[in-house]
């Protein structure tokens, strides 16, 4: 489709960022050019999430501004692809100015669906019926489209996301993802490992692994079975790659020990672990359906620390999910300062129809007021930003590596200082994010820093 343009807007987590990446490509292939500029576009694509309540209501509200556009540029096709669109369907598709929706198992068909859209102009509904049981050959249209269009990340240069494996067997009472992104499939590790040489011989210097539970991959090949450990490894042993890290983990203690040592034997992998805990309450781990209690969870980040002893974790919190008391949050404060996470994404709880907790006749039952969840949840907050505060205080005066990502969005540093360099932003192997002065070429490789200032969540440097 030579001389159409597209315009992609990305939702929620590494995934969506990895699934926008896949059909980016896929596009471009088939003849698309992109466009940052939504009234320039012939397509416009919204890549969804579906986690919390507040990322749908985002991209219902921006749904309701493309009608406005649509008004003046009728024959202008919207997709909606990604989670929300496997949630919600034909429901999407009856919206005003939707044209496709397409779920995320169905990506591999966005060209086709796309062109159709513009030269018939005509709805298209892409959805996977049977999320939960999905065929070999679904998952072989999957694995031949990602293979095909697996690139780096263009936002950020020298980096790029691979996926591990898809979907999830948690069911977490609060989580959607089992429902839309389906089972737990784990990709061949041949598969994985050559497209991480593609991007190495791209100039691609830190990969990703994705996975939703990316450390409990398990792939069985003949008398072999390959674990995260086993990728690490491999990855690391591709010349060209410098830094290979993983996200996100679930608590367990399956293969732990062996990924744990092989990022303290690995100068490559890096020494950065997500480990969402989600509460410190054990009676609301036990409604949440997290399989684990919060003395073992400390346990295991004792474990993590005494063979990766700079290790940095981060966690996941939701605050205010049904049932939980006074004392039950008063747990999960006291886990969050027992763990000494150097960052924490913390979320106040919100209802989502189709998980666990809802099909179990209970997703009704929020009985949490709002104000109680986010007088919780400023208090968390202001808990981890302490720790975080001190963790930061910790680099004063000590050299950094980096690999620069490019210029920073924010005036963190005074511009009086920069001389004739603009200011950059990088982040160490154990994801701390470095604002500095250096020149923009320096984007996509690594450098040092001294760190002279610091911040809860950012360390500032000079460049050395």
């Amino acid at each position: 489709m030579k001389g159409k343009r597209v315009h992609i807007k990305s939702f929620g987590c590494q995934m969506n960022k990895l699934d926008t990446a896949l059909v980016t490509s896929a596009l471009r292939k088939a003849g698309f050019s992109l466009t940052g500029s939504e009234k320039e576009a012939d397509v416009v694509l919204i890549n969804t999430c579906s986690v919390r309540e507040h990322a749908e209501q985002r991209v219902l509200s921006h749904l309701g501004h493309l009608k406005h556009i649509k008004k003046t540029r009728p024959d202008m096709v919207v997709g909606v692809i990604g989670c929300m669109a496997q949630r919600l369907g034909d429901k999407l598709l009856e919206h005003e100015a939707v044209n496709i929706v397409c779920g995320p198992a169905q990506i591999p068909r966005i060209t086709e669906l796309v062109t159709k859209a513009l030269q018939e102009k005509a709805k298209s509904l892409a959805v996977t019926e049977k999320i939960r049981k999905t065929t070999e050959k679904q998952n072989q249209t999957l694995e031949k489209f990602e293979s095909a269009y697996g690139i780096e990340d263009e936002q950020i240069p020298g980096q790029a996301f691979v996926r591990a494996m898809r979907g999830c067997n948690n069911f977490c009472a609060y989580c959607i993802v089992p429902y839309v992104r389906g089972p737990a499939v784990c990709r061949p590790p041949q598969a994985i490992i050559e497209q991480i040489k593609k991007l190495a011989d791209q100039g691609v210097k830190q990969v990703t692994l994705l996975g939703q539970t990316v450390n409990s991959y398990k792939y069985r090949s003949g008398q072999r079975t390959y674990c995260l450990a086993d990728l690490l490894v491999m990855a690391s042993d591709i010349k060209g790659i410098e830094w290979v890290k993983f996200v996100t983990s679930y608590p367990s203690e399956e293969f732990f020990d062996q990924i744990l040592q092989v990022m303290a034997d690995s100068p490559k992998v890096c020494n950065y672990l997500h480990l969402p805990a989600q509460s410190g309450s054990d009676k609301i781990l036990r409604a949440m359906n997290r399989r684990y209690s919060s003395r073992w969870y400390l346990e295991l980040l004792d474990k993590a620390r005494a063979v990766v002893p700079d290790i940095a974790i981060a966690g996941d919190f939701i605050v205010g999910f049904p049932g939980e008391s006074q004392d039950d949050f008063a747990a999960t404060v006291e886990m969050v300062k027992k763990a000494r996470y150097k960052n924490c994404f913390i979320f106040k709880y919100s209802p989502r129809p189709g998980t666990r907790l809802w099909r179990a006749g209970k997703g009704l039952e929020d009985d949490v007021g709002a104000e109680v969840k986010q007088k919780r949840n400023i208090e968390l907050l202001a808990v981890q930003e302490k720790v975080s505060d001190e963790l930061s205080r910790a680099f004063l005066g000590k050299e950094v590596k980096v690999l620069v990502e490019g210029l920073s969005k924010k005036p963190h540093l005074n511009a009086a200082d920069s001389g004739d360099n603009p200011q950059l932003v990088g982040r160490t192997a154990t994801d701390y994010i470095v604002v500095f002065n250096g020149p923009e070429s320096l984007a996509g490789r690594f450098a040092k820093a001294k760190i002279t200032r610091t911040s809860p969540l950012t360390l500032f440097g000079e460049l050395i």
